[in-house]
């Protein structure tokens, strides 16, 4: 079987690509359709949607994080068995970092490695011509990224539509739909962007919903013939970032969820066996277990409970004292001494490295990061250096004594400081590890 795939893109966050996306997953799944989802850049929040809406594994694929080898790997492993690919796009079709060699974080440099056409979403509110301009600059932008149709989005009437459309006809570029406004298809939203799939309290009658508005306002038909046979061509694991143990203690529950998919799925089938434990249930990690990772997350949201779950606490104390402990973003937060929620009160965490963080004073952090590691842990050895990213309002009150996790770059290679702390078996960072530099 040869899968086909189209890149769903837009001019900016906001036009509605993830409500779009979510919904022609599940509208074609509905018709017996396999089809998996793909978020381009760093979003760890968007693939739990795809997966429940594909009812299959979605993917990241960041062109920045990911050498071209590892992208191919991953995207030739995303269409085994899969018949249509709905690729997401971050933010702006042609929106990264200013780098040399397309490897800028885009969905464009995806659509120029693989040959794959564009699906355009257009929100169309408060204007009707004019967005036939805005599609002519995409056609011919970069011709090596072809646009393959366009999709209107939050219509106000039948005869904006209409406007649109011919307007859109006429540079050439058929329009495969046009989704009215309708404040209902608005998926919820907070600090860290959407309200995460397993949060949502109806989250399939949503999807289905979603579903019905593209089946109305698409050609589902027109849409699979746009979307083009992917080319497989060999890839390559080497970059990807090993197991950190044999048997991994995962913290998994509210508080704890971002963990990126292709890391999970690489870890297992590299032999690992993934332990899962909840902190906000008081759970400690498998004695047995020889490495524990805690994730990104809300434990913001959860300070009062991870606080006083003395059992997790206690146990989580006693494995760090003789093997390793790694903890990522919300995962760092809990490692230190405090945590001060939105309210202003302060909560005791692990207390296994010395610093202090506060969601209270939030500062937005936001960018592609560089990490040398200081010395030999879980993520590697001293001198590997890891790309990934940072996006967390929480800031460090006190810094603490600890040594560094790492020292960082950003995406461009500027140099940004000492990142994290670690202390014995026990490292943390904000840092979110995606793949080896």
């Amino acid at each position: 079987m040869t899968a086909r795939a189209i890149i769903i893109g837009a001019p900016r966050s906001g036009s509605g690509k993830t409500s779009v996306t979510i919904g022609l997953l599940r509208a074609f799944a509905r018709r017996g359709v396999k089809v998996r989802g793909i978020k381009t850049g760093p979003d760890y929040i968007d693939p739990g949607f795809h997966t429940l809406a594909a009812r299959s594994d979605g993917l990241n694929l960041d062109s920045w994080a990911m050498e071209p080898d590892l992208l191919r790997h991953l995207f030739a492993q995303q269409s085994q068995d899969a018949e249509l690919l709905l690729i997401e796009s971050a933010m702006g079709l042609f929106d990264g970092i200013v780098v040399p060699d397309h490897r800028t974080g885009s969905a464009a440099d995806l659509a120029r490695l693989f040959s794959i056409p564009v699906l355009l979403v257009l929100d169309v509110s408060g204007q009707s011509q004019t967005a036939a301009a805005i599609a002519h600059g995409f056609a011919h932008y970069d011709p090596a990224v072809k646009m393959s149709a366009v999709v209107l989005n939050r219509a106000g009437s039948e005869r904006h539509r209409t406007l649109c459309t011919d307007a859109i006809e006429r540079i050439g570029l058929p329009v495969a739909g046009c989704v009215m406004r309708d404040p209902s298809l608005v998926l919820p939203e907070r600090h860290l962007g959407l309200v995460q799939a397993s949060e949502h309290p109806e989250i399939d009658a949503h999807i289905e919903r979603l579903a019905d508005a593209m089946e109305k306002a698409i050609d589902l038909d027109a849409l699979y013939s746009a979307a083009m046979p992917v080319d497989l061509s060999p890839g390559s694991i080497l970059a990807a970032i090993a197991p950190p143990g044999q048997r991994i203690a995962l913290a998994q529950d509210a508080a704890f969820t971002f963990l990126y998919p292709h890391l999970h799925r690489h870890w297992h089938e590299a032999g690992a066996e993934i332990m899962p434990f909840s902190p906000l249930s008081d759970e400690g990690p498998d004695p047995s277990c020889d490495v524990c990772w805690l994730p990104g997350g809300y434990p913001e949201l959860h300070a009062g409970r991870i606080a006083s779950a003395n059992g997790f606490k206690t146990a989580l104390r006693r494995f760090s004292e003789t093997k390793p402990v790694h903890g990522e973003c919300g995962g760092y937060m809990v490692l230190g001494e405090t945590l001060e929620d939105a309210d202003g009160v302060t909560h005791d965490m692990t207390g296994l490295l010395s610093h202090s963080t506060s969601f209270a004073q939030r500062k937005m952090n936001l960018g592609y990061r560089q990490a040398t590691i200081a010395t030999d842990g879980a993520l590697g050895r001293q001198g590997d250096v890891l790309r990934g990213h940072e996006f967390h309002y929480a800031r460090v009150t006190d810094p603490g004594h600890d040594e560094p996790f790492a020292q960082i770059a950003d995406g461009q290679g500027k140099p940004l400081g000492a990142s994290g702390g670690r202390r014995g078996f026990v490292t943390g960072t904000f840092f979110h590890a995606i793949a080896k530099g």
